[in-house]
């Protein structure tokens, strides 16, 4: 029987990304623990942000031109 890695949604990074930061708010977190904190942290920072960016490119939006005819063109973060 195989395993299947299931990954995490990005909600639940987002949530773990919290639970480290508290952790590393703490003063009483021991050094070595911190830098693993860090270091996973930065890893869900990584993730999030290609899901991120792959979210931002299935995104279309529906647009109604001129002549009333409805055109898909890619969705534009405003910026």
């Amino acid at each position: 029987m195989s395993e299947k890695k299931t990954e995490k949604s990005f909600e639940e990074m987002l949530k773990r990304l919290e639970e480290i930061v508290k952790a590393l708010d703490a003063v009483d977190t021991p050094l070595d623990e911190c830098l693993a904190l860090f270091e996973e942290g930065a890893g869900l920072v990584k993730s999030c942000t290609a899901r991120l960016d792959e979210a931002q490119q299935k995104v279309n939006v529906l647009t109604r031109g001129a002549d009333g005819a409805v055109t898909e063109a890619s969705f534009q973060a405003e910026g």
